[in-house]
């Protein structure tokens, strides 16, 4: 439902935090009126407040309601004060255009399509090579829409509209890239919202591999293509995002069914991120570390194919530490064995609810023992692969239960 035209007795009754804009064209009083405005001026997710677009002329009536609403004890603010989100609208468009000094945005407000889209790429790189730069114009820009969204239609909201709108699409396009992902569509939508114009147009769809000059990849294969036009990019430390949210997300399916190889991609990745951030190495090095890592990672996900391993006994056979040069004494057969045993035993004695009943984590837990045992692991090795078995065990038995 978009929109809810009311006649009588809804607006007592109506419960819509996510409401937004109100058209008053009824006369309304005391209770009445305060209950009308309390569907619409509650925070609500990115929501900072809402918009009463008055055709009557209520202020009056309004006034008289709110010396009812703090004399029977009513707390916080009903409204605003439209000037004070005025002034910490200016003050956050200040940070934000302080941010892009030197830069020039003229083309993304009165260019055609193609060179709007442009501008884009070029922000996010001069956001990106500043101190910090990514994590202040994030926040600074946040904090303008959800001001920006109470400020309309102010004069001094309506001058800045433009700009906004460019800062509004530059934050949406670097969230793209953000680890973590946050709550900007509906952020965005909310500032929007509040304008009937086509001057703020943040609330398109930011597409960033069109908008940095790539042909959107699949990210299970990271091919050699990709990655070669990714390391061709001019812009440096966007191609350095884009890299690090392809392996974030690769690394984030990876994570659900083989802990080993989880825990040494995430490592290496947090190593090249720390260098990337301390600025110790040049751009370039980092996207090709990142690069290489890709590819490690790409080859990890054939080894399985080449060993005639499934996934499940990929990621049992990763637990036995088959690299540790006490293991490799057993050989590759051996350890290919007490892998496949391993998938057979854990799903024959897997439950929905094992992992929560130490009984049956004990009973599994000597099961993995006499395995290893029986087939000559080595003893000085076997507490620590038997843990790792089990956390990888209790990964793939969530998968399978769901």
């Amino acid at each position: 439902m978009k929109i809810a035209i009311v006649r009588d007795m809804w607006l007592t009754g109506f419960d819509a935090p996510c409401l937004h804009t109100m058209y008053v064209d009824k006369p309304m009083q005391r209770h009445g009126l305060m209950q009308a405005i309390a569907r619409v001026n509650r925070v609500f997710k990115d929501k900072p407040g809402g918009l009463v677009v008055d055709y009557l002329g209520l202020a009056d009536q309004l006034r008289k309601a709110l010396a009812d609403y703090t004399e029977s004890g009513g707390q916080g603010k009903p409204v605003f004060d439209q000037e004070e989100a005025v002034e910490a609208m200016l003050e956050k468009y200040e940070v934000c255009s302080g941010i892009f000094h030197g830069f020039n945005f003229s083309k993304y407000k009165a260019g055609s399509p193609k060179e709007r889209a442009g501008v884009v790429p070029s922000a996010i790189e001069h956001v990106l090579e500043q101190e910090n730069g990514k994590d202040r114009f994030m926040k600074a820009a946040s904090q303008l829409s959800k001001a920006f969204a109470l400020s309309v239609p102010h004069e001094k909201a309506i001058a800045v509209r433009d700009d906004v709108g460019f800062f509004q699409t530059v934050r949406a396009g670097l969230a793209k890239t953000t680890v973590g992902g946050g709550k900007d569509e509906e952020e965005l939508n909310s500032a929007v919202r509040q304008i009937v114009s086509r001057a703020v147009a943040s609330d398109q769809v930011i597409d960033l591999f069109s908008a940095a000059g790539l042909k959107k990849p699949d990210i299970s294969i990271l091919s050699d293509e990709f990655l070669a036009e990714v390391k061709e990019l001019p812009h440096k430390n966007l191609a350095f995002e884009v890299l690090r949210k392809l392996l974030t997300d690769e690394m984030r399916t990876i994570s659900k069914r083989n802990l080993v190889q989880s825990r040494v991609f995430s490592e290496m990745l947090q190593r090249t991120i720390i260098k990337y951030q301390n600025r110790s190495i040049e751009a370039a090095q980092v996207i090709q570390e990142l690069i290489d890592l890709a590819r490690n990672m790409r080859e990890a996900n054939k080894r399985g194919e080449n060993l005639g391993f499934s996934d499940e006994e990929l990621a049992f056979y990763d637990a036995l530490e088959v690299n540790d040069s006490a293991v490799k004494v057993l050989g590759d057969e051996t350890l290919k064995t007490i892998a496949r045993e391993l998938v057979e035993t854990v799903r024959r004695n897997v439950t929905i609810d094992w992992t929560a009943k130490e009984s049956v984590r004990a009973k599994l837990r000597t099961m993995v023992k006499r395995i290893l045992r029986r087939y000559g692991y080595p003893p000085d090795k076997q507490e620590k692969a038997t843990q790792t078995i089990l956390e990888q065990a209790e990964l793939l038995c969530n998968d399978w239960a769901a």
